[in-house]
């Protein structure tokens, strides 16, 4: 996937859930702003109540988004056999789009009304998308191989010296003398000089690329210690919120509500 593409794909999500946030109060406004005990009255009631045409829909597929975004990603981030099926970072953005428009579903599915085990069940589908967004940020600080394998120190420390070399190489630029220069893009202009606009960008890359690397190396063990511990609070409340979605479908199916069926 090219970097066009990718930020394409990013820019898509967001204008879904945002989209769909948006049409979504629209609808209901009147409806949501009422007090419970009124709602009955409003013209969208028998629309956007939780077992109303809309209201169960909302339901049934922000569920359904949510359980296919945790295990596709999960799947493809536990069974080796799918190791090579796609880059784990765009898994993990996919798995992030499809758990957030289905928390908005689900939420405008409640009609902002909870109670009893509902409750436990939305809040902790709350702090599941809360840490999942944590989870996001503490991951992209951590570098991967494009399989999506967490590099570790020692490699990390020759991908850098990999970089060096190819500047030096194939480039004749000392990443060192552009490391301790305080001005670094003046510097980069001076090797770039009698050479073409391709090189000049392959220069800028690789030395923005190291300057990266080096910041991420100084962070790393504490980003890999953090990403390990983020799971105490991912995990538990992601199991509880699924039990409680399944025991939620199970009385609502025992009580007869099949939505359009």
């Amino acid at each position: 996937m090219t970097r066009f593409i990718h930020s394409l794909s990013l820019t898509l999500y967001s204008l879904i859930v945002i989209i769909s946030i948006i049409v979504l109060t629209y609808i209901g406004f009147s409806y949501y702003n009422k007090p419970i005990e009124l709602r009955y009255f409003d013209p969208n009631y028998d629309l956007l109540k939780p077992s109303g045409i809309l209201g169960h829909g909302l339901g049934v597929i922000g569920s359904f988004l949510i359980v296919v975004g945790l295990f596709s990603y999960m799947i493809r981030k536990r069974f080796k056999v799918f190791a090579r099926v796609g880059v784990l970072k765009y898994w993990l953005e996919f798995h992030i789009f499809l758990c957030t428009l289905g928390s908005v579903f689900v939420l405008y599915h409640t009609t902002f009304k909870f109670g009893g085990i509902v409750s436990v069940g939305f809040w902790s589908l709350v702090i599941v998308w809360m840490s999942g967004v944590i989870g996001r940020f503490i991951y992209i600080q951590i570098p991967h191989t494009i399989q999506g394998r967490e590099l570790s120190l020692r490699e990390v420390h020759n991908y850098k010296a990999q970089i060096g070399l190819e500047l030096r190489d194939n480039y004749q630029v000392e990443i060192t003398e552009i490391e301790a220069s305080r001005y670094s893009s003046q510097k980069i202009n001076q090797y770039a000089e009698n050479r073409d606009a391709a090189d000049f960008k392959k220069i800028k890359h690789l030395i923005h690329t190291q300057k990266k690397i080096s910041k991420r190396i100084e962070r790393l063990d504490t980003m890999q210690n953090m990403f390990k511990h983020w799971h105490v609070a991912h995990l538990p409340f992601a199991l509880i919120m699924l039990v409680i979605m399944v025991i939620h479908i199970a009385v609502v199916l025992t009580f007869g509500y099949k939505w359009i069926f």
